[in-house]
C-alpha cells in the first residue's frame, strides 16, 4: 500500500528528481495544485493567472519511507523563507507549500514546520503555506522527470532548473 504527499518547492523538475532519490518513494509526478483554475496548461500556471503553484506528487510506501523523513527532504531542497521565490524563479507558482492529503499528514507538517522555526537555522521567518490537498493538475508530458530526461538526474537539486 502506498501514501501520497504533494509538495511544492520552487521549479517542479528539480523537487521531482529530489524525490525520486529517496528510498521509499515508489513513483513521482509533477503537475499544478492550489489554484482557481480548470485544466490549467503550463503557460497558464506560468502566467500567474491560475493561482496554481508547481508541484511534485510523490507516491511512497510508508514501510519504507516515513512522511516525516519526506518533509525533512523538503525542508533541505530549498528556502522556505523565501516567499514566492526559490533561486532565479519568480511568482506565487514558486511558493513553498505543503499540501497535505490527511489530517495525521497535517499534523506531521505543522510540527515539522513548528521544529524547524525553533531551531533557528533561518533568520528570516518561514513563509511555507500547509493547505488541504486540492485536485492535482498533471502537467504535460514532457515535464515528466525532465531533469532525467536531459541526463542531468545525477546533479544536486538546483531551484534554478
Amino acid at each position: 500500500m502506498t501514501n501520497k504527499a504533494t509538495f511544492g518547492a520552487g521549479c517542479f523538475w528539480g523537487v521531482e528528481a529530489a524525490f525520486r532519490t529517496c528510498k521509499g518513494v515508489v513513483s513521482t509526478s509533477v503537475g499544478y495544485m492550489g489554484g482557481h483554475f480548470e485544466h490549467p496548461s503550463y503557460l497558464d500556471v506560468l502566467s500567474r493567472i491560475t493561482g496554481h503553484a508547481e508541484v511534485c506528487q510523490v507516491e511512497y510506501d510508508p514501510a519504507v519511507v516515513s512522511y516525516e523523513t519526506l518533509l525533512d527532504l523538503f525542508w533541505s531542497i530549498h528556502d522556505p523563507t523565501s516567499l514566492n521565490r526559490q533561486g532565479a524563479d519568480r511568482g506565487e507558482q514558486y511558493r513553498s507549500v505543503i499540501f497535505y492529503h490527511t489530517p495525521a499528514q497535517e499534523q506531521i507538517a505543522r510540527h515539522s514546520q513548528a521544529q524547524l522555526e525553533r531551531s533557528h537555522k533561518y533568520d528570516k521567518a518561514i513563509v511555507t503555506q500547509i493547505q488541504p490537498a486540492s485536485t492535482y493538475w498533471l502537467a504535460e508530458d514532457y515535464h515528466q522527470q525532465y531533469l532525467e530526461k536531459k541526463g542531468q538526474h545525477n546533479l544536486k537539486y538546483s531551484s534554478d532548473s
